[in-house]
């Protein structure tokens, strides 16, 4: 809570040469009060107008004691807060199917089951698939859904389902499949519940001080996920949809509907059909999260005797973070499970669904019989423990500052400290004993990331000097040495200087180094892999840059297995950082800065993407794993150490101040500009094109403008104000038929729209100790701008996009303070 902090210290420039390798774009600072008196409570509400997404927050605040006149202080917080879900089917901006801007759906799991191949089933492999009607080239080995059949009424019968484009999507063979949009059965804010506390206490000992303190939080999340997709195959779920006394009419109707379009199949009358299903009455997938941290801290600082003008500070602390999930609705136990004796363990749903039980074809207006829920019910794997893991950090550090000598200038300031940590990790994956295990369809149990205990220590020295130059202007040269278990020492440097020729001009400017190590999980997590499900991607060594095109023979669609996880010999990551700038402050009504910055990073430590992968093959061609005969089986997209990149921007401030109307005001912007963003993938080759102002799947956006800008005004014991977002547009993604040119959308949007949102609030302080704002957020409620963010490989992402847009729309706020 804002009551429990004194101040917050911001240092944008880079601090690794103080706080740490990793501090390469700065540090924000929370300093705690030392001495609060009182009793601080409030309450907030952020309630949207269109419903769902509600925050709500309230803390209370209280000291004891103070520290000049008692010699002691403190001071303790609670807080709590509970974001509310939203979900994507409550926002009309999200509607992944609008192929006529370029944006449609891949996944062909629907709630109307689908009709694959399979061996043994009723189409056997997609070779042997019905010719589409007047084609004696293309099978419909793609997927056949009955509502896509001529007389079966289309498939937004059913809410969520569409017909799948086989453009956009360069897959004529699913030219009577069905879609179904995963953006609306999205959660845009998924729930979380926390409550925090802070406390600190202060003891003065004449010119010393003694200060410990002590903070915990607990939060519980559920993270909600689409229904599940069931496909089935000839291994992990091994099932199709039969034809028997159970299932006789329903096969009938679908199976007619079939072969009326494809008679061939009359002789197969009466095989199994295997499908994509996606399973509606199974529920949401929910995974519910409770993660507790702690804190605990002594330090003590005061004045050296021995070194007159030296202080010291020197501290100490321990802190964790560790959660444990479980599975919650949606999860199902795959195949019937028993144990030695022969008694289930568990029913498999996997089973349920061979025997026709629960229908995968119910038209609009049908529902499942209670036999089918029973059976459900019956193989739901809700409560399991699914996993967890613990982080935590013991520190010890201690430090010194003081006068070295003086200058006709002023004086020298140095400091010196060191510093000692050891970071511990350990992750439990599936605890159920290895005998007793029964497999849950999709559940992300993750034993092969599983790690009893890793450690590693970094031990640190680091020392400051403040030189005054001349009068007005100061030179800072700092440096650090960090020693990291595993990866060996680095050294990183800081200089900064400012100088001030006249009282309302500023010019400073700063250059400094980073190093950061990867973290526990890149570097031990196991390798796994699963087959690519999109279509995005040809193999880049018969078909240059990996574009499919059906008009090449070498560039058909391939979906070979990704290979994922971390790489024990991964390396540290580096970094370079410039900046200068300039302020005018001609009066305390009027101020204007601009800083230029500029943060190279080497040996990145990054995962790369497939098309970023095709794109190099020459240079990544060991990735492509394939077997004696060339053809392409797995993609290696683990984590590596990739290449450099180079980021360059222009931050600008701006602040005016005023009087009128019997009042005071104030106005400012604050913006930044991207002037320069781009990466190489390997030292060995070229720096790619600009990445400022394109859509990219992974890392940040790359907008060429953003800013804040703000008016406010205060009379009395009103105040009111004004703000503005503004988000710079940019290229938007294209889906594989655009690229390909196999289809141009009427309505294409090549590029994302700005987007552009004002909040306002007013504030009354009309009775002592209270005060009440209340405020709108998106005052004209802006949708967010079309953005294609699908990704057909995970089935995630739609119609626009996250990291510029907040998907709540217009909402009402109320604060309310108290100070007793």
């Amino acid at each position: 809570p804002m009551a429990a902090i004194e101040r917050v210290e911001i240092l944008k420039d880079g601090a690794s040469a103080i706080y740490g390798t990793d501090a390469i774009g700065g540090v924000i600072n929370f300093i705690l009060k030392n001495n609060f008196q009182g009793l601080n409570a409030n309450a907030f509400a952020d309630v949207t107008e269109l419903g769902g997404g509600a925050i709500y927050r309230a803390s209370i605040t209280g000291g004891l004691g103070d520290v000049n006149a008692d010699g002691w202080n403190l001071m303790a917080t609670v807080s709590l807060s509970d974001h509310r879900e939203l979900r994507g089917d409550s926002r009309d901006f999200v509607n992944t199917f609008q192929p006529d801007r370029g944006l449609s759906v891949d996944t062909r799991g629907t709630p109307f089951a689908t009709i694959f191949p399979l061996t043994n089933t009723l189409i056997t492999s997609a070779a042997a698939a019905p010719f589409l009607p007047g084609s004696t080239t293309i099978r419909a080995g793609g997927g056949i859904n009955p509502l896509d059949l001529p007389g079966g009424g289309g498939c937004n019968q059913i809410d969520g389902m569409q017909a799948y484009d086989p453009l956009l999507w360069i897959n004529p063979s699913a030219e009577f499949a069905c879609a179904w949009d995963t953006g609306r059965a999205a959660v845009l804010q998924q729930p979380i519940e926390t409550i925090n506390f802070v406390s600190r206490g202060v003891m003065r000992f004449g010119d010393h001080e003694i200060a410990a303190e002590v903070t915990g939080s607990k939060a519980d999340s559920a993270k909600r996920f689409s229904n599940a997709q069931i496909s089935s195959n000839t291994s992990t779920q091994n099932f199709a949809y039969p034809r028997n006394a159970t299932t006789q009419a329903v096969y009938d109707r679908v199976f007619n509907q079939l072969v009326a379009v494809f008679p061939t199949l009359e002789a197969r009358r009466g095989l199994p059909m295997a499908v994509r299903w996606r399973c509606m009455e199974c529920g949401r997938r929910e995974l519910e999260t409770t993660t507790e941290t702690g804190r605990f801290f002594i330090g003590a600082d005061g004045p050296i005797g021995l070194l007159e003008g030296w202080e010291y500070r020197a501290g100490a602390s321990y802190a964790y973070s560790e959660s444990e999930s479980q599975l919650g609705s949606g999860y199902y136990y795959r195949n019937t499970t028993r144990d030695a004796s022969g008694n289930i363990i568990a029913n498999g749903l996997i089973d349920a669904l061979n025997t026709g039980v629960i229908n995968l074809f119910l038209r609009p207006g049908e529902t499942q019989t209670q036999a089918a829920l029973d059976a459900l019910k019956a193989t739901s794997a809700e409560g399991v423990i699914l996993y967890g893991g613990k982080f935590s950090v013991t520190q010890v550090d201690a430090s010194m500052s003081g006068d070295l000598f003086s200058m006709p200038a002023g004086e020298v300031l140095a400091a010196v400290g060191v510093d000692w940590r050891k970071e511990e990790y350990q992750f439990n994956g599936d605890r159920r004993a290895a005998a007793a295990r029964p497999v849950i369809l999709l559940a992300p149990f993750d034993d092969g990331n599983a790690l009893s205990g890793v450690s590693r220590n970094v031990k640190a020295v680091y020392g400051e000097v403040m030189f005054p130059v001349v009068t007005g202007m100061e030179l800072t040269a700092a440096i650090r040495r960090d020693d990291y278990d595993g990866f060996g020492s680095t050294v990183n440097p800081k200089i900064s200087v400012k100088y001030r020729p006249i009282d309302s001009i500023l010019f400073r400017g700063s250059y400094n180094e980073g190093f950061r190590v990867p973290s526990f999980n890149q570097i031990f997590n196991a390798s796994s892999q699963a087959p690519y499900s999109g279509r995005d991607i040809a193999d880049p060594g018969k078909c240059p840059g990996g574009v499919p095109n059906t008009t090449n023979p070498a560039c058909a669609v391939v979906q070979p297995n990704i290979i994922q996880g971390g790489k024990p010999d991964l390396g540290p990551e580096q970094a370079e950082q410039y900046s200068f700038g300039l302020v005018y402050e001609p009066s305390d009504d009027f101020s204007i800065s601009a800083d230029w910055w500029r943060v190279d990073r080497i040996g990145t430590i990054q995962i790369l993407t497939l098309q970023q992968l095709a794109n190099n093959y020459e240079t990544f061609s060991d990735r492509y794993i394939r077997d004696a005969s060339g053809n392409l089986l797995s993609i290696d997209q683990r984590v590596i150490n990739a290449g450099d990149s180079e980021t360059e921007g222009l931050e600008t401030a701006l602040r005016l101040r005023g009087e009128a109307w019997g009042g005071t005001w104030t106005a400012g912007l604050d913006g930044t500009k991207i002037l320069k963003k781009r990466s190489r993938v390997a030292p060995s080759l070229p720096f790619g094109p600009s990445e400022v102002g394109f859509f990219t799947f992974a890392g940040d956006l790359g907008l060429e403008w953003k800013h804040n800008a703000f008016f406010a005004f205060n009379r009395g014991d009103w105040s009111v104000s004004l703000s503005q977002i503004y988000r710079s547009g940019y290229k938007n993604q294209e889906l594989p038929g655009v690229t390909s040119g196999a289809v141009s959308p009427p309505n294409l949007d090549r590029r994302v729209d700005s987007y552009i949102t004002y909040n306002a609030s007013v504030t009354w302080r009309g009775l002592e100790g209270l005060t009440v704002t209340a405020g709108i957020k998106n005052l004209f409620n802006e949708d967010p701008p079309f953005a294609i963010t699908y990704d057909s490989n995970f089935g995630s992402g739609s119609s626009w996009e996250p990291r510029v847009a907040d998907p709540r729309n217009r909402s009402f706020t109320l604060l309310m303070e108290y100070r007793f």
